[in-house]
């Protein structure tokens, strides 16, 4: 029967294109995507108990996990479905999509026996953690494929994982899904294989994996263009000082996080002039996509308003608002998907799973800043419908984002153990854990802890900075509203992803030759070009912070003078503020001067 199967499925594969869409309920295999056939072969030749696929969000992982449940219960290996998802919208998504295909799941399941109509049920994570006996006694009952969607949250908490390992031990199938990189935490993930690596750090370890890369060449998800902007800010401290620094340029990682913040205030210039960007952005793509739809995803809920208050002044229309803590969210996001209109804004809610395929244009206003949500977040502009379509992020000019935009195509493991600690040097893995557990908060509601941080955003403006395409850089500085800016915001949306490319480079070549004709007067803003402006990470400030560290521990031996009297000679010689707040400009600039120092004394 299995041989059967596969060679059936195969035999419709060589004919597909990859990106074949479609829904595929057994007995119509054909319509599978290459990838999904793949995986269903797999498991149809191996039939495991746990099976772990992870694919790029987009790349349909509900149809391919759908496909193996109608052939699992047509073949009589389990009597019933369960399926676990992340939120309640996801939940009531994965039984509509169950229901196209025959499966008919109850969403609004609870307790007590399940109506005789129903395959199965879908629930949260969070509804297991309450109940997981009620799931387990379900298991125990009837022969149970349990599909664990976004696996990933069976380790946001202790008591999440272990209630999903007591709930769903006893059942005869498991299909694990993830479409985003892993934590890095020591929580494990119920049912996932770990696996020791030489360094001895046990990684999980994928039944099968297709990656955002692989995807991308297949045409399965669109290619993202990343509109980068950077700007003046300026704020001020606790103590009563006022810091100004332009996003972007070398900053201690505190200074940063402040300047992001200052940026997304709604009360300053750089919200509105890029909303006003991005709705030009969708004007462009609604050429040749109608309905394509943008999505700003906002850190709180009083944000979101004033974001939403914004778009209504920039367009004249409404934005969908989504707030957690509404009872019509996920009728809202419903709603949305179906309709033309052109904006929607939500709390981080929308960042996962949320399967909104017309969302082409996205902006960044949150300052999550973790491998995991940043992935998520673009996760949702990525699904393809038609051949050439392109999608477009908008993002501040933060180092770590910049980092996860050049790094698309990266596939990541769930690290089970920590490297040790060498020395001096900072656990790697401490501030991300930190912003994780921000990141998978259940409450998106404002908690008060803004107001207890050493900070008050003063104003801000924006300045186009670069875009990022396909892992490299394009673009030079310009104004709001400047030709140059609109070059790149003009880029049609129906493009294959080697005529980006050439646009991209052909624009930037524009960009150069109409700077060199300008007047030296007129440069008012740093006018080189994107791969020629590298933004110096937090990580980098370290290492040059610790490099000077090194010269002056061995000058010290060298000149006998104790180390803060070098420190303070060095600021006097070059200027700038202690090295704690350096830019990486000033601290190349001491190490090169002691470097000299030391020189002069041999």
């Amino acid at each position: 029967m299995t041989t059967t199967a596969s060679s059936s499925t195969a035999s419709h594969s060589h004919h597909l294109s990859p990106a074949f869409p479609g829904r595929a309920p057994w007995g119509t295999a054909g319509k599978l995507r290459a990838w999904q056939q793949g995986a269903m072969e797999k498991y149809l030749q191996e039939q495991p108990r746990d099976f772990l696929a992870v694919a790029t969000p987009g790349a349909g992982k509900t149809t391919f996990a759908l496909t193996l449940a109608s052939w699992l219960l047509h073949h009589h290996v389990v009597q019933q479905v369960t399926v676990v998802a992340p939120t309640e919208h996801l939940k009531k998504q994965w039984a509509e999509a169950a229901a196209r295909i025959g499966i008919r799941l109850d969403p609004e399941y609870s307790a007590g026996p399940l109506s005789k109509e129903y395959h199965g049920v879908a629930v949260t994570y969070a509804g297991v953690g309450v109940r997981p006996m009620l799931h387990r006694n379900r298991a125990e009952q009837r022969k149970t494929l349990v599909i664990l969607d976004e696996i990933h949250h069976a380790g946001d908490s202790k008591s999440w994982g272990e209630a999903c390992l007591e709930a769903f031990e006893p059942a005869t199938r498991r299909l694990a899904l993830t479409g985003t990189p892993f934590r890095s935490d020591t929580n494990p993930i119920p049912f996932v294989t770990y696996e020791e690596g030489n360094d001895g750090i046990r990684c999980s370890s994928a039944d099968y994996t297709y990656g955002y890369g692989s995807a991308l060449a297949d045409n399965v998800v669109r290619p993202v263009i990343f509109l980068s902007y950077s700007g003046n800010m300026r704020w001020r401290t606790k103590a009563g000082d006022e810091i100004a620094a332009r996003l972007g340029e070398p900053m201690t990682k505190d200074a940063i996080s402040q300047a992001w913040r200052t940026a997304l205030d709604p009360r300053g210039e750089w919200m509105p002039s890029v909303l006003r960007a991005a709705d030009q952005r969708l004007t462009e793509v609604r050429r040749a996509i109608p309905d394509a739809g943008a999505l700003v995803i906002a850190s709180d809920q009083e944000s979101a308003r004033a974001y939403a208050k914004l778009i209504r002044e920039i367009t004249g229309s409404k934005a969908t608002l989504v707030l957690s803590d509404d009872a019509g969210a996920s009728d809202r996001i419903d709603e949305f998907s179906h309709s033309t209109d052109r904006w929607m804004v939500a709390v981080r809610m929308v960042s996962e799973g949320v399967d909104v395929p017309r969302l082409a244009v996205g902006v960044y206003a949150t300052t999550i800043s973790t491998p995991l949500f940043f992935a998520q977040a673009v996760g949702r502009f990525v699904r393809s419908r038609r051949r050439g379509e392109t999608a477009s992020v908008f993002l501040p000019t933060v180092p770590d984002l910049l980092g996860f935009a050049n790094e698309m195509e990266r596939e990541r493991d769930h690290v089970l153990d920590k490297p040790k600690k060498d020395g001096d040097e900072e656990d790697p893995y401490a501030e991300s854990e930190k912003e994780m557990d921000e990141a998978n908060r259940e409450q998106d509601e404002d908690t008060g802890e803004q107001d207890m941080l050493p900070f008050e955003a003063l104003e801000s403006d924006a300045v186009f900075d670069r875009v990022m395409y396909n892992g490299a850089e394009f673009g030079m500085q310009a104004h709001p509203g400047s030709e140059e800016e609109q070059d790149y915001l003009g880029i049609p949306g129906l493009l294959e992803p080697e005529q980006v490319q050439l646009l991209l480079q052909k624009r930037q070549a524009k960009q150069i030759a109409h700077s060199r004709r300008k007047p030296d007067t007129e440069a008012d803003l740093l006018e080189l070009p994107a791969e020629r402006r590298p933004v110096v990470s937090h990580k980098e400030l370290m290492e040059l912070r610790k490099q000077l560290n090194t010269m002056v521990g061995a000058y010290v031996h060298q000149s006998g003078k104790p180390h803060g009297v070098i420190h303070t000679e060095l600021r006097r010689v070059c200027g700038g503020p202690p090295s704690a707040e350096a830019t990486a400009g000033q601290l190349r600039q001491r190490i090169a001067k002691v470097q000299e120092w030391a020189t002069r004394m041999k």
